[in-house]
């Protein structure tokens, strides 16, 4: 679905008459953007890295790609793959026929492998304010999701409630690739707490990685092709799994969970596997006072990468095996190389009432947001 950057005018999606919102669109922060906003000693740390030569998502002790495969040119690799400015998306987004984007990070997407907490702690602190500064003072369809540094729960609770009330934040991105222990320990009840006390929805965002840790250990494949296959669905299956034993969303009847970057196509079969376990040991999860697919259905999973059949139909009859229709929010991940055309996603055969809330209905319910189209 990748489109090169010069087809991309005139292919949005046309004569539509309901907004589009984009739950995964990413900005480029680097170690120079953010060294003004870091507080002391880490700002020497960001001033060093400035000089580092030039990498795509791969900043030693900042965005570790962390990956030992050989590289070779992505499908629309002549193209742009990073925005660096507010007014750059805005003009990308309409050019795809995006009404609300909402913004998560490029280099921070590895910001779980960070080892040293305090560290951690200080560039997510000054990545949400120079997000805050530098792209969400506008109200102009861009609105985006605080970094919570899950390596120190207490401290990603006070960034919650710092941002919470700011009109353009409007969720909670917890960092999902080589995160550790998974989602479901009960360390991380400070963040689930902030999240139901204001609202937001926490919003767990995967990317491929090589790192002892489960699941993504994946040492045993010779090529990105597998890895890739692999590493985004699983690290979001196992932290849904994780967050299900441990009674999450039983013990935050009100909060709001969603999984972005890892398609659809693995939820309804993680659904059937939980309630069989359920029926036969359901002692080991006495909390739990429903079946896990009552609670999955209450979550959110965002498109991107969004699985192609060769039969579309297959797709819509997928959608309605787990109630996607009020569920599933449409995510692009632009700029990245594989990207999702929203004209891609409209072709799937289903009703004009599920597309209109899989485009932007259901993330319009999910943030609070008015139904305003550009």
């Amino acid at each position: 679905m990748t489109s090169k950057e010069s087809t991309l005018k005139g292919r949005a999606p046309k004569n539509k008459d309901f907004p589009v919102v984009d739950v995964d669109v990413h900005i480029h922060e680097s170690p120079a953007a953010l060294a003004p906003y870091c507080e002391m000693p880490w700002r020497k740390t960001l001033e060093m890295l400035a000089d580092v030569p030039h990498r795509y998502l791969d900043i030693p002790m900042f965005g570790p790609n962390m990956a030992v495969w050989p590289a070779f040119p992505e499908s629309g690799g002549d193209r742009r793959k990073t925005v660096t400015s507010a007014a750059q998306m805005r003009g990308d987004l309409d050019d795809l026929g995006i009404d609300i984007g909402v913004l998560f990070p490029d280099h921070f997407l590895m910001h779980a492998a960070l080892r040293q907490t305090d560290y951690a702690v200080a560039v997510a602190r000054a990545y949400n304010r120079w997000l805050v500064d530098e792209w969400l003072g506008e109200d102009n369809g861009l609105v985006g999701v605080v970094l919570a540094p899950h390596h120190d729960p207490p401290a990603a609770a006070a960034e919650i409630r710092r941002y919470a009330s700011h009109r353009n934040i409007v969720g909670i991105y917890l960092p999902t690739s080589c995160v550790e222990p998974l989602y479901g320990n009960r360390r991380y009840d400070p963040v689930y707490e902030a999240a139901q006390e204001t609202g937001l929805p926490v919003m767990l965002h995967s990317v491929t990685a090589l790192h002892p840790v489960f699941p993504f250990n994946l040492q045993g494949f010779d090529t990105v092709f597998a890895a890739h296959v692999v590493a985004h669905p699983f690290s979001l299956i196992s932290n849904l799994v994780s967050m299900i034993e441990t009674g999450v969303p039983a013990r935050f009847p009100d909060l709001k969970i969603v999984f972005t970057e890892g398609g659809v196509g693995w939820v309804p079969w993680i659904m059937l596997r939980l309630d069989k376990e359920y029926g036969e040991r359901r002692r080991d999860v006495p909390f739990l006072t429903e079946r896990p697919s009552a609670y999955i259905r209450k979550m959110y999973f965002a498109t991107q990468p969004i699985e192609e059949p060769e039969h579309l139909r297959d797709m819509a009859t997928l959608l309605s095996l787990f109630g996607g229709e009020d569920s599933v929010l449409f995510a692009s991940d632009w700029p990245h190389h594989d990207f999702d055309h929203p004209s891609k996603v409209l072709q799937i055969p289903i009703s004009d009432e599920a597309q209109r809330k899989i485009m932007g209905g259901n993330a319009l319910r999910l943030f609070g947001l008015k139904e305003t189209a550009r």
